[in-house]
């Protein structure tokens, strides 16, 4: 923390530990767009709460001190080059809950008119994740 008030930065963001941690790749793409709208969304209706994942690849000391206190960690990903996943470990976490859009028969395009039955969709994905027991091999 002092590191940031050195550098003129404030710990100013709510990053409080929570029960379920989501974090969406939220891309340059349709899915990673339709990654973070899910996340939104599970956010919204309370079944987890979204989780800055530059943040965490940034390495910011508080952040990942949050995510120490999740029981899950859950990743979305829109493709399969899954920087959610992959800067989660980076860091040192397990993700529990794994999702890639694009392994669910969404195709990876440009077009960022996002649709409200494929967001809805992976919400429905994600909650059947979350309502199975955490596997000790995940």
């Amino acid at each position: 923390m002092e590191d940031l008030q050195k550098q003129g930065l404030k710990n100013d963001c709510s990053c409080e530990p929570d029960k379920v941690l989501i974090f969406p790749c939220s891309g340059g793409s349709n899915v990673g767009q339709l990654s973070n709208a899910a996340a939104v969304k599970l956010t919204e209706e309370g079944k987890g709460r979204l989780f800055c994942l530059a943040g965490l690849g940034g390495h910011i000391p508080h952040m990942i001190e949050s995510v120490k206190g999740a029981e899950r960690i859950v990743a979305l990903d829109g493709c399969s080059v899954a920087c959610s996943k992959l800067t989660l470990e980076h860091a040192g976490f397990k993700v529990t809950d794994y999702l890639v859009l694009t392994e669910e028969g969404i195709k990876k395009n440009k077009d960022f008119n996002l649709r409200e039955a494929e967001i809805n969709n992976i919400y429905e994905k994600v909650l059947n994740k979350l309502s199975q027991e955490v596997s000790s091999s995940s």
